[in-house]
């Protein structure tokens, strides 16, 4: 297995003294590159936290984070902005697109403020496999949230990162466009090699990936291959979750 990304030895904790809280407690975790992986846990698992700092978003208070060979728990701020704007595509359950700019303009402004362009090759792939060529001049008002969170994995996408994460992608959408979403991603990963990394407590979206790798209080707890929504539902349960999402059949 090649990783796109990994964590070596990942403590988080928060806070200091008798108040201070572990996150993390030494998670070791690899995610294999050109594969959809979904991270699942109880709540307060440290899920996101896991991913945050996987993505570089966070800090770790102990451990390593790679990037391919690339350790991020080395870099500076200035290197880690440009990490991830680079390297690195987020999508989140928000779709945090500018109201005043367009589907095209909003989808290319992580790029542009980088000072590139995507291809026009790319561009095209992109937005015809994601169904938004004649979406493009439209704003995020005129659009339904799943054409919203498709444009969020169209800026994603587009500067073709090492690994795109995405937390709880599908948390703010209706059951149909949820499902159009996680499709895209699979598509995305099946066709273009992509390295998907997405946390998620709901069993339907973990189905579509390739493998669920399962964290309780902040240590991985198990794996599971190739997921199935019952399967996902009774590891979750054996873990003591309580919080599954309704399972849309």
């Amino acid at each position: 297995m090649q990783a796109a990304v990994r964590a070596s030895g990942v403590t988080k904790v928060y806070g200091t003294g008798e108040t201070a809280v572990r996150a993390l407690g030494g998670v070791d975790v690899d995610f294999e590159r050109g594969a959809f992986t979904a991270i699942m846990g109880p709540s307060g698992s440290g899920k996101s936290t896991l991913m945050h700092c996987l993505a570089g978003l966070d800090t770790v208070s102990a451990g390593r984070v790679f990037l391919g060979d690339t350790e991020v728990t080395g870099l500076g701020d200035g290197e880690l902005t440009e990490l991830r704007r680079e390297r690195i595509g987020f999508v989140f359950q928000a779709f945090n697109l500018l109201p005043v700019l367009s589907a095209r303009a909003n989808m290319m402004l992580p790029m542009r403020l980088a000072g590139s362009t995507p291809s026009p090759q790319w561009m095209a792939e992109v937005v015809a496999k994601l169904g938004l060529t004649h979406r493009l001049d439209h704003l995020p008002h005129e659009l339904s949230g799943g054409q919203q969170q498709r444009v969020a994995v169209a800026r994603a996408l587009l500067p073709q990162p090492d690994v795109v994460f995405a937390d709880e992608p599908t948390g703010n959408l209706d059951s149909h466009s949820g499902t159009e979403v996680l499709g895209l991603l699979r598509t995305c990963v099946r066709e273009t090699s992509q390295t998907v990394v997405m946390v998620t407590h709901d069993p339907v979206a973990a189905s579509y990936a390739d493998r669920v790798v399962l964290i309780a209080d902040g240590l991985i707890a198990g794996d599971i291959l190739r997921p199935t929504v019952d399967s996902v539902i009774a590891s979750m349960r054996a873990l003591g979750a309580n919080d599954l999402a309704a399972v849309r059949r």
